[in-house]
């Protein structure tokens, strides 16, 4: 199994959907997010949370991913939904 790691999402003000951070921003796609070991990811949550006012996303939080095959996939069902839609 891959190693779990850590990144940040949280939702774009300006439309809601879920952005992830990468290392200059924020993208839409989950597979540009920086991924980054347990010991970084409090530094990585607090540089988004810092973000310079106005704020272009609300509310940013970690989750758990694991990166196969050059796929970032996240850890939790809820987080795979956020990432890649609604299930069928």
């Amino acid at each position: 199994m891959a190693e779990v790691r850590h990144l940040v999402t949280a939702n774009r003000l300006r439309d809601g959907i879920p952005v992830y951070r990468t290392s200059d921003g924020w993208s839409p796609a989950i597979a540009d997010a920086r991924l980054v070991p347990e010991a970084e990811s409090k530094a990585l949550l607090a540089a988004a949370e810092d973000e310079p006012k106005p704020q272009t996303v609300v509310t940013p939080y970690l989750i758990e991913a694991v990166e196969d095959g050059g796929t970032v996939r996240p850890v939790t069902l809820r987080e795979r939904i956020r990432a890649t839609g609604p299930t069928i």
